[in-house]
């Protein structure tokens, strides 16, 4: 028997991953000069300098081996010592693994929890990541809209509309990514007594949790729900330590098993030097003056935004309390879609801010602008868009 010759054999789940549009649009974009980025999600901060210290003395310590597959013991007390201080919760150790950022922690809740026959409930608009995980675990995606006049907050009653025997799961993320919407206490404890209910476990991936403004607070859903939430964290976004991939997980013992298990076959463990970095990004003062200093500086430029746009034609802000992004809505009588409003943006203002259609069919009719640039880039941006958008 003689076979037919091919140059490469490609697994047929890669072709159902769709290719982020965010990046798409940044792959434009440097094609291009002159332009100005409102898209990443990414701190322009550097990382603190007593995290940095911490990492190359862990170095010349001799933190070059492996770690145990969840991690460094010592790494995940100061986790659980971070939430009894930061939120009166008390969590065990063995509750924890350590991850190379909230991108794999999601990825192993996915992972480990669905399968076919399996159904996850995901808001839209949402971050990029969720759907994509929940199509390589086979499940069923539900999506619940995040409507404008609930403060893009998931909606209890209509949660419980979509809930069926075959519900799995519940996505949530607050501080949320793209709208900037934090969640009330009222609405988490619902959620969580729904959960509770229903016998759900709730997914809520938490990195943007101490960049909040105008007094809001942070409610980890695992206060309300401890035996039903896989609580997703990084250190990316606190820290300004994107580049480190250095994140974690808290989950009930029977889904922390088989997430160790199937992190044991994915990386083995997180960089060691790194995780002794992550004691000190939790324990050391001086890393947590840093934070607040990004949090004041991320909060002027929130309000420099608002005002800019809400002096600017065609272009709607929704006032954000939490994470570092603007979502706006686009004038219904441009009768542009969000992608084409995008384009037209880079094209004839060398401005790049994601549609709202990266993050959902609901972001239609939006676009995610981020102030994680220094202020001069911003008010710069600003007076480009303004330009622009005064011709229309």
């Amino acid at each position: 028997m003689r076979y037919r010759k091919r140059k490469y054999f490609m697994a047929g789940r890669i072709n159902i991953l769709q290719r982020s549009k965010i990046r798409e649009l940044f792959e434009k974009a440097s094609k291009m000069e002159n332009v100005i980025s409102l898209g990443i999600g990414e701190p322009d901060f550097d990382t603190p300098q007593v995290i940095k210290e911490a990492a190359k003395k862990a170095i010349d310590d001799g933190y070059t081996h492996y770690t145990p597959n969840a991690g460094i013991p010592e790494f995940r007390e100061a986790i659980a010592e971070y939430y009894k201080e930061f939120y009166g919760v008390d969590v065990d150790i063995g509750n924890i693994i350590v991850t190379a950022g909230a991108y794999e922690a999601t990825y192993l809740a996915f992972q480990s929890i669905l399968e076919r026959g399996d159904d996850v409930i995901i808001p839209d608009p949402a971050f990029v990541c969720y759907v994509e995980d929940a199509k390589i675990a086979e499940a069923g995606i539900i999506r619940i809209p995040l409507r404008e006049e609930n403060k893009f907050r998931i909606d209890p009653d209509e949660l419980l509309e979509v809930i069926t025997k075959r519900t799995r799961m519940i996505v949530m993320n607050y501080p949320n990514n793209p709208t900037g919407a934090v969640m009330k206490k009222s609405v988490a404890k619902a959620i969580a007594d729904i959960a509770q209910d229903y016998n759900i476990y709730i997914l809520s991936d938490e990195p943007y949790e101490h960049f909040l403004y105008e007094g809001a607070k942070h409610y980890p859903m695992i206060k309300f729900a401890p035996h039903n939430t896989i609580l997703a964290n990084s250190f990316s976004k606190t820290f300004a330590m994107t580049g480190w991939r250095l994140g974690f997980a808290i989950a009930p013992e029977q889904v922390i098993r088989d997430m160790i298990k199937l992190h044991a076959y994915i990386i083995g463990n997180v960089t060691s030097f790194i995780q002794v970095a992550g004691i000190t990004a939790l324990r050391d003062r001086e890393s947590w003056n840093a934070v607040e200093r990004m949090r004041k500086v991320y909060d002027e430029r929130r309000k420099l935004v608002l005002r800019y746009l809400n002096d600017i034609p065609h272009i709607i802000p929704f006032r954000p309390k939490g994470a570092f992004y603007i979502w706006a809505k686009i004038d219904p009588e441009l009768d542009m879609t969000s992608e084409d409003f995008a384009d037209w943006l880079l094209e004839n203002a060398g401005v790049v801010v994601i549609p709202g259609t990266a993050f959902g069919k609901q972001g239609e009719g939006w676009v995610r602008i981020s102030y994680a640039t220094e202020k001069g880039k911003l008010i710069e941006a600003m007076e480009r868009i303004k330009k622009a958008l005064s011709k229309l």
